[in-house]
């Protein structure tokens, strides 16, 4: 896609079609001549280099990359406009894009029925998720992963709920029994299962969560904010194919939350929260006097705790699904780039004399520790972190993250490694970028010859 070709045409199709409600002069407290938004413009620009090259293969650090160019044209052409998602007057459009985009959201994840909207943020997409659970279970709590995002035990806080986590195996997901002992206390209403921890992309086994849950009353919420879109590769031919079971039982949770802004090739924000049962909309019931005039049809701000949204992610997500739709061939083929970098590149810490392997990625982020001697935890905290620094700030750089391993995580995986501290920094890199395929063996030796001088 020529980017700016397109941008041109997104400001050419809205000057058209602002041209047919007739002309008007721009008031005069608006206008700013050329000379002085040139000056503010260079400012701005400088001001936007103090950035992390997230568009670069060799930035592996965080989830962030650029938003795809159909993303980036979708929501400046619908933000020229600047429609409001919260009521039908308010965006039309948009609003049918986004209830059309969100049903191919709910098509991906096998719900055949579904309640559902865009949010600016999956911790809000989280929020709304237990403030139903909330209302279906008036006083019970919510159990959830102790490596799930924090989101969880923050939002139960603001919702006045107990939260209570559970300890997870060795691989990062939620334990069984752990589980079952938290569900037998009858406290809780709501398991959330991750598929795809934001540390170490850890899938919990929902297809075994679901039956215990069932078994004790309890709703099922999958916080696949960061995983979700990963579900494209469930049972897939060649090395970036997931098991399959986890991801076919997350059609029978009750709520699901996927961020398109993470795979979903969108800008920030645009989370999204699914309900199976679309009756749960009774709990968002609201009246406004000046609000929800234009149509009998529901508005999305019906169904929302929030108010104001921004159509223009709507559109985005509406254009970039006409072009690269949430199946296995469409956003599948982005997904399984990724993941097939993140296994090349275990492949090569596995066979290395200097890196370890923390543990294997389940989906595309890898984790991996300098190998010291003494095999101490202050040993490779300390290490972890001079090649974190180092990595940014040499001449070829390279940007990652760290993840702090707790020691009994830490002794799960590698008991050899002395437990001298409570925790220690391993190297965390995201390989969400599809352009990373080929940049694995660059990222590899980099990161080697850092940990040589560690």
């Amino acid at each position: 896609m020529d980017l700016q070709h397109w941008l041109g045409r997104a400001t050419d199709a809205v000057q058209d079609w602002a041209a047919a409600f007739g002309s008007y002069r721009t008031h005069p407290s608006l206008e700013v001549d050329d000379a002085r938004f040139a000056s503010a413009f260079e400012e701005f620009t400088g001001r936007l280099a103090d950035n992390y090259p997230f568009f670069h293969p060799h930035y592996a650090g965080q989830m962030l990359k650029p938003p795809h160019p159909a993303a980036v044209v979708g929501y400046l052409t619908a933000m020229l406009i600047n429609p409001n998602n919260h009521a039908l007057d308010g965006g039309p459009a948009t609003a049918a894009m986004e209830r059309e985009a969100v049903a191919r959201l709910a098509a991906m994840f096998g719900y055949d029925t579904h309640l559902g909207h865009l949010t600016t943020s999956g911790t809000i997409a989280n929020l709304e998720a237990l403030f139903v659970a909330r209302e279906l279970h008036p006083g019970r709590g919510v159990a959830h992963s102790a490596d799930a995002h924090y989101t969880h035990a923050r939002m139960c806080h603001v919702l006045g709920m107990s939260s209570h986590p559970v300890r997870t195996d060795d691989q990062g997901r939620m334990d069984l029994d752990a589980l079952e002992e938290v569900l037998r206390t009858g406290r809780v209403g709501t398991v959330v299962v991750t598929t795809g921890t934001t540390g170490l992309g850890a899938v919990d086994p929902v297809h075994e969560v679901l039956p215990l849950a069932a078994r004790h009353g309890v709703r099922v919420h999958v916080d696949a904010a960061y995983g979700g879109f990963f579900t494209l590769l469930a049972g897939a031919e060649g090395p970036e194919g997931l098991p399959p079971e986890p991801w076919r039982a997350v059609a029978r949770a009750d709520s699901i939350v996927v961020d398109p802004h993470k795979h979903g090739l969108q800008p920030y924000g645009c989370g999204a929260v699914l309900f199976r049962d679309p009756e749960v909309g009774r709990f968002y019931l609201h009246d406004s006097p000046y609000t929800y005039f234009t149509s009998t049809e529901l508005h999305l701000g019906e169904i929302s705790l929030e108010c104001s949204r921004a159509g223009a992610s709507a559109a985005a997500l509406w254009l970039t699904f006409r072009l690269l739709p949430p199946t296995p061939d469409g956003l599948g083929r982005v997904l399984a780039a990724g993941r097939r970098a993140a296994l090349g590149w275990a492949d090569l810490i596995e066979a290395s004399d200097v890196l370890e392997l923390y543990q294997r990625p389940q989906l595309d982020i890898v984790t991996c520790f300098p190998a010291v001697d003494p095999a101490t935890l202050t040993g490779v905290d300390a290490a972890s972190a001079r090649i974190l620094a180092d990595g940014m700030t040499g001449p070829d750089p390279v940007f990652l993250s760290t993840f702090k391993a707790g020691r009994e995580a830490f002794a799960a995986r590698h008991p050899k490694v002395t437990a001298d501290a409570d925790a220690a920094r391993v190297l965390r890199s995201v390989l969400m970028k599809p352009e990373s395929e080929d940049h694995v063996r660059c990222l590899h030796d980099r990161v080697e010859r850092l940990a040589r001088t560690a």
